[in-house]
């Protein structure tokens, strides 16, 4: 008998944000809002985002996640 588990709705997407190259550099990766709006949700995507410890910036149409735990400072 096959294992029938399904990964949660929008778990692939969010997998691909946090595999991309940026990503696992410890770099930084933009999302639109509206995008992360239809896919998987702003709550959903911060959950994930303090799940591993990284950074999340509003910044209007756009979402900046910094891949990287360390701290971080906005400068003006």
């Amino acid at each position: 008998m096959k294992n029938l588990t399904r990964k949660p709705v929008g778990q692939d997407w969010l997998d691909q944000i946090f595999c991309s190259q940026s990503a696992l550099r410890g770099g930084a990766v933009r999302r639109r809002k509206a995008d992360v709006l239809r896919e998987v949700g702003l709550d959903r995507l911060e959950l994930e985002v303090r799940r591993r410890g990284f950074h999340m910036v509003d910044c209007g149409t756009d979402l900046v996640i910094s891949c990287s735990g360390t701290p971080l400072r906005i400068i003006y």
